[in-house]
């Protein structure tokens, strides 16, 4: 059960965050600006490279991985394949995962680890494959972890991972509000002087003022009226989140989304583009979780029961490729079944920092969620 009075109450917000979740989602933006420093610091902007490498692998832990990786495929678009190696192993533990280059990895391929924890020893060892077939290794890892001395040892790129001085006492959440920046951005600084995506200084200096933006909208002092979070989270309770985004910057922020409510707030959630959502999802809205799915008697007593999960379509939208537009036919297919839409579009900008206003606001609803349902 959501308790939705708690979202208007931020006194009783802040008890009930004891992972310090929103103090993260509100200094994305802070983050953002110490990860451009740390990456200037390790000598990033000094870089001269020869040429674009021909593939880009990522690798790294959980969702933070997943996400940079989806993150730096979409901006870098047809300039470079890039490659998530996934792990492997018996479990999640850091030190039961192992990650494998690939047989075609080799000297002219760039290898970017992220990782919050950087102990894990399957990166250590996927550092000197690397070493031994001549892939150029950067890292993105807590300070002093022992990912440093591996990354260092095989002639590589170290940048420390920008952290909060609260966040030193445990291990971060992979989705935690803050954690995807600090790992992206001196990522980005650094495709952006091998010329395989767009982020350059000033760039990245409006990402940080929009993340500072949105976070003034979706804070817990702002009623859930006027807070598009708050509001989104809302209108979540006891539903099933089915993701639809459109355009090239909503695909990674919605799978951001459901990867948030999952680890940050046991919630699952569907992810699919349009205009294949309507296809893959028209059943789903015509079954059980369609709000009207209900045919028994509408007035026996419910008290004692669990209310039923119904789909409520959540639509991400950026600007559509080409001017296109599926969501009017998103919008009647969603109505049509009698499910509720709830739709998010970002203020004009760059590519970057329209991605960067969707996957804020998604990352604080996720957290009220969150905590209004005391996960």
């Amino acid at each position: 059960m959501l308790d939705e009075s708690l979202l208007d109450d931020p006194e009783a917000l802040a008890r009930a965050d004891r992972r310090a979740l929103l103090r993260g989602a509100a200094e994305a933006g802070a983050r953002v600006r110490s990860a451009v420093r740390h990456a200037a610091e390790a000598g990033v902007n000094e870089l001269k490279p020869d040429g674009r490498p021909r593939g880009v692998l990522i690798a790294g832990p959980g969702t933070a991985s997943v996400g940079v990786a989806e993150l730096i495929g979409t901006l870098a678009g047809a300039a470079c394949p890039v490659t998530r190696i996934h792990p492997t192993g018996v479990a999640p533990a850091p030190g039961a995962l192992r990650w494998d280059l690939p047989g075609w990895a080799g000297p002219v391929d760039l290898l970017l680890i992220a990782t919050p924890d950087g102990t894990e020893p399957g990166l250590s060892i996927l550092v000197e494959q690397a070493y031994r077939r001549g892939c150029t290794v950067v890292a993105v890892a807590p300070a002093r972890s022992p990912i440093t001395d591996a990354v260092l040892g095989a002639h590589g790129l170290f940048v420390p991972m920008a952290t909060a001085p609260y966040e030193q006492d445990e291990p971060l959440t992979a989705s935690a509000p803050g954690v995807l920046w600090a790992l992206l951005t001196p990522l980005l600084v650094l495709l952006d002087r091998t010329g395989l995506l767009s982020a350059p200084p000033d760039i990245l200096g409006k990402v940080a003022n929009r993340l500072d933006h949105v976070a003034e909208r979706c804070g817990p002092a702002i009623a859930t009226y006027g807070n598009p979070a708050k509001t989104l989270a809302a209108e979540l309770a006891e539903s099933l989140p089915v993701i639809w985004t459109e355009g090239i910057s909503a695909e990674p922020a919605g799978q951001r989304f459901a990867a948030a409510l999952a680890e940050l707030a046991g919630r699952p959630a569907l992810t699919a583009q349009l205009p294949e959502a309507l296809a893959s999802h028209h059943i789903l809205l015509s079954g059980a979780f369609a709000a009207g799915a209900d045919p028994d008697d509408f007035f026996r007593d419910r008290v004692e029961e669990a209310q039923a999960l119904h789909a409520r379509v959540v639509l991400l939208r950026d600007r559509p490729i080409g001017g296109l537009s599926a969501a009017p036919a998103a919008r009647e297919l969603a109505l049509g079944h009698d499910t509720a839409i709830s739709e998010l579009e970002p203020e004009d900008g760059d590519d970057l920092e329209t991605l960067a206003e969707l996957i804020a606001i998604t990352d604080f609803a996720a957290v009220y969620v969150a905590l209004a349902s005391g996960a």
